[in-house]
């Protein structure tokens, strides 16, 4: 690490001087294109950020308090990222295996395809290739949907890791990684809503060209036997959709089911609920605190006790029992206790928002709980 003369950091005198009001500088030293200061805060960290972080990003840096190192206080200014940086590796290779995980889980578990057959012609199971679009369309949009709005804000943000899983979808949704300082509360509802408002788009078209194609035959080696069936019930959302289009959703005949691309746009509809709640790094979290700002804290304490309400009644209320969505609400309930206490992006600015935007979100978690159910999922025996 390279040591320069603390009047010197980026050579640029407008972050210089933004920074000298609020932070005690003692020591400035260079490591490649970071630039790291070392002092002491004159402010509130918050403040420090709301004065320095300007000047910083005109002259095309983010600034960020990384802590106290023996005893001094540490900021690093790295350049703004203008994209990725060479081949994106890690994510083109789960990308690959997430295409591989949810192709062979469409083949064995929704195309019905023989182990026996697929250890004969492993290619056999690319004919599960629409599920695989249809699963992997709807995640990979709604990511894309943050992505692309945090480069329109000059955001730094990661392209989409998909995260390969097994049974029931082959993969448990995909991620993106916010890096930089979010601006303002409209920054930071922007790039919160773009993802649900993409993905319900994507889930849109997905539902409606599933319900547009044929059914499904069930092979009579799984009718005659007996086990267990998992029963994925139908939101209003899918419910309005193929009223729309006059499709059925179910069949009377039990050789036929429905075509498995329409489990693609149940996916996009149960991760929009999950994501949309008001809680941590979630989608909901991140539009909430834009919409409330500090205010947000109090509703997100309240969500997990919601889940473990539901979880609760399902069971008590109901008499369900854990394989009927009891477990699953419980388990969500757990999950949003531990990330509440990682809460959402704090923005610099926080000028409130206007009503165009509230509307907007009101009008995305109206259209999430379209997509609600009490019981999403059963486990039964057949």
């Amino acid at each position: 690490m390279e040591e320069v003369d603390p009047s010197d950091g980026l050579g640029d005198d407008a972050p210089k001087a933004a920074l000298s009001s609020v932070f005690y500088l003692q020591d400035v030293r260079r490591d490649g294109d970071r630039v790291f200061y070392y002092g002491e805060s004159l402010v509130p960290e918050r403040a420090l950020m709301r004065e320095a972080w300007p000047a910083f990003r005109e002259a095309g840096y983010e600034i960020r308090h990384v802590g106290v190192r023996h005893g001094t206080e540490v900021l690093v200014a790295e350049p703004i990222s203008p994209g990725p940086d060479g081949v994106p590796w890690k994510n083109l290779a789960l990308f690959v295996a997430t295409v591989v995980s949810t192709l062979l889980v469409g083949a064995f578990a929704w195309y019905y395809v023989p182990v026996s057959a697929a250890l004969e012609n492993p290619l056999v199971v690319l004919q599960a290739w629409p599920f695989t679009a249809a699963v992997l369309g709807v995640l990979s949009v709604h990511e894309l949907g943050h992505y692309a709005m945090g480069r329109y804000h000059d955001v730094d943000v990661s392209l989409p890791y998909l995260i390969p899983f097994l049974f029931p979808f082959g993969t448990l949704g995909a991620v993106i990684r916010m890096r930089g300082q979010m601006p303002n509360r409209k920054v930071l509802f922007d790039i919160g809503v773009a993802g649900p408002l993409a993905g319900l788009a994507a889930t849109v078209v997905v539902t409606a060209v599933g319900l547009s194609l044929p059914p499904m035959e069930v092979p009579a080696r799984l009718l005659d036997g007996s086990g267990q069936v998992i029963v994925f019930n139908n939101p209003p959302l899918l419910e309005l959709i193929a009223a729309a289009l006059g499709r059925p959703t179910m069949y009377q005949d039990p050789t036929l089911t429905i075509h498995p691309v329409i489990i693609g746009g149940w996916v996009g509809m149960f991760f929009t609920v999950l994501n949309l709640l008001p809680v941590g790094q979630l989608d909901g979290g991140h539009m909430v605190r834009a919409m409330l700002g500090e205010r947000q804290e109090s509703l997100a304490a309240l969500v997990p006790l919601g889940l473990f309400a539901i979880a609760g009644y399902l069971h008590y209320g109901r008499g369900l029992g854990l394989n009927d969505s009891v477990g699953l609400w419980a388990f969500w309930g757990l999950f949003a206790t531990a990330i509440a206490y990682n809460g959402p992006a704090d923005p610099i600015d926080e000028a409130p928002l206007g009503w165009p935007r509230i509307a907007v979100g009101l009008a995305t978690f109206a259209l999430g709980a379209l997509c609600f159910l009490l019981v999403p999922i059963q486990v039964g025996t057949v």
